[in-house]
């Protein structure tokens, strides 16, 4: 796929995709979100791609949803660029449609079941979507000069892109209820108390920090073993018991310690070397991988 709203660079097994609208502060729409899942979908079959750094082109991050389309923005059935979902024969909704679906959900659900680690550099302002679309990444940074808004109850709207799942999981209930209630825009330096992000740091230092994370995975993390671990540790935020934490953990290291990374990452570290990890996500995922059943829309 050609992409027009996104810009996709691979250096040195790190992959920058740069949402690129800068003329209008990177705002989502249809093609960008297409481009974007395409994107991700790209690098889980490219061995060659170790880690993502996701940021935005200019001054912004991502300024939520493109709203030329004025009041008609989020109804469906009012725009000609987009399916309306049936009815059924009382004149309610169908709510299983396709056509219901978030667009925005759907982006943050490919980047959930994404075998790479996944970093924010969030270089601007990151409101709507453009904020959403970060709570499936693994690692969020910001610039000093970064500002943030849950805007739904602002616009009328609800929290979407699963934002209702993965908020209370990263800031806890009571910060993701105040944020989301008020949709006021917040500074970087707020983010960093309330755990939505990790760091904050001056706008020159933001792509180098997040490149030397990136690097420090990419250069000395076994892939196979990051994608399991990126799988597990989201995947047990909705686990109702720690046995099937357990269950999972087990057959990790039962079928990993027979594996070429395992030999070599203690051969390494016995001889106080970098290890050269060569297992790739491509062919050599475990028998057991995925243990989970995905949920289909209805």
């Amino acid at each position: 796929m050609a992409y027009e709203q996104i810009k996709y660079d691979v250096e040195d097994n790190i992959l920058t995709i740069t949402l690129n609208r800068p003329d209008k502060l990177n705002a989502y729409t249809h093609t960008m979100q297409t481009e974007m899942i395409d994107a991700f979908d790209r690098a889980d079959a490219d061995d060659n791609v170790r880690a993502i750094i996701v940021t935005g082109a200019g001054r912004a991050f991502c300024a939520g949803a493109d709203l030329s389309s004025g009041g008609d923005t989020f109804d469906r059935a009012a725009r000609a660029d987009r399916k309306s979902a049936p009815l059924r024969p009382n004149g309610e909704v169908e709510w299983s449609d396709d056509a219901v679906r978030d667009g925005g959900g759907r982006l943050t659900l490919r980047i959930f079941k994404c075998l790479k680690p996944v970093i924010a550099a969030v270089n601007g302002p990151a409101v709507g979507i453009g904020l959403t679309m970060q709570l499936a990444m693994d690692i969020r940074i910001a610039a000093d000069n970064a500002r943030f808004g849950f805007v739904f109850a602002r616009r009328g709207i609800v929290p979407e892109a699963c934002s209702s799942w993965f908020l209370p999981r990263i800031v806890g209930i009571s910060q993701a209820l105040e944020w989301t209630y008020s949709g006021r825009v917040f500074q970087a330096r707020e983010a960093l108390a309330g755990r939505l992000v990790s760091r904050v740091v001056p706008p020159e230092e933001l792509l180098p920090t997040a490149r030397d994370i990136a690097r420090d995975i990419a250069d000395n993390s076994a892939p196979v073993s990051i994608a399991l671990i990126r799988q597990m540790m989201w995947r047990m935020l909705g686990a109702d018991d720690p046995m099937e934490a357990h269950k999972i953990d087990s057959r990790g290291i039962y079928a990993r310690g027979a594996s070429n990374d395992v030999r070599e990452g203690v051969t390494a570290f016995l001889e106080k070397r970098p290890a050269a990890f060569t297992d790739k996500v491509s062919s050599d995922m475990p028998s057991y991988f995925p243990w989970w059943q995905d949920r289909d829309y209805k």
